[in-house]
């Protein structure tokens, strides 16, 4: 709500009987998973027990997201996904704006646009080139074409889009909100930024634009790491073993039933 009143954009529609069926499921359950560390920290800071929530980070899948021949030479920024208000989208236009005056970089979005942030694209329409919609098959070709990825977003579980990128060989800006630590570290697969800070994400593609040789060294280390990460087979082992974990320690006797 605080970002759409800052965008001057009508607020987001939270109806409260979908808010009281998702507090009563999170009160049922015995666990609750979640795709990062930040998500988790959601949780904690509503007072939801540390020991009930279960982080599994999203998997990626190397045989269809993979390096290609980039075509040019040109610095490119890339955005994938809807281009939102929660996105962060306006921090990313702000952050470009004054490279891409200066031709320094160019931005590509790729994506649908939420109608709500329509009227921010409009006041940037000069700073970045609107590539569409491409099936999932096809993006990793868009994403060679990058030079750095850059997700501003100011609040995601985890961004797949990450992964992705990293997949093809391509380093990652975001905002500390977007699961960003659960994939890569600071400083050497890319840079993970506050939210709410077009100079920040300035600063980092000044840096990369500057420093084409260690950017080429996070390109590389982001496609090492990605490939450590695992695709979805380990992602699907790592939710078995947390339902194990959790059927295990429903069979055990709690101290109440003991004393019972």
């Amino acid at each position: 709500e605080e970002e759409y009143k800052y965008w001057k954009a009508p607020p987001p529609v939270f109806t409260s009987e979908h808010l009281e069926r998702c507090l009563s499921e999170y009160e049922e359950a015995h666990a609750i998973t979640v795709p990062s560390q930040f998500a988790k920290r959601s949780f904690l800071e509503h007072g939801i027990a540390s020991e009930r929530v279960f982080v599994c980070p999203y998997g990626v899948d190397l045989s269809e997201f993979r390096p290609a021949i980039k075509g040019d030479s040109v610095f490119r920024v890339i955005f994938v996904g809807e281009a939102s208000i929660r996105k962060g989208i306006g921090y990313l236009l702000r952050a470009v704006e004054p490279l891409v005056k200066k031709r320094k970089c160019e931005l590509w979005l790729v994506g649908s646009i939420d109608p709500g942030a329509r009227h921010i694209l409009d006041q940037y329409r000069d700073s970045f080139e609107y590539k569409g919609i491409f099936p999932k098959g096809e993006l990793w070709r868009i994403y060679s074409q990058a030079t750095v990825m850059v997700l501003a977003s100011v609040e995601e579980g985890l961004a797949l889009v990450q992964a992705q990128a990293m997949a093809c060989g391509v380093p990652v800006i975001a905002t500390t909100n977007t699961g960003a630590k659960d994939l890569f570290t600071d400083g050497v697969e890319g840079f993970i930024v506050p939210i709410r800070s077009p100079e920040d994400i300035r600063e980092k593609l000044e840096w990369m634009i500057a420093n084409p040789a260690l950017r080429r060294q996070m390109a590389e280390a982001a496609l090492e790491r990605v490939k450590n990460l695992g695709g979805w087979s380990r992602y699907g082992e790592q939710m078995v073993s947390i339902y194990r974990e959790v059927a295990s320690l429903l069979q055990r006797p709690c101290a109440r039933d003991r004393e019972e």
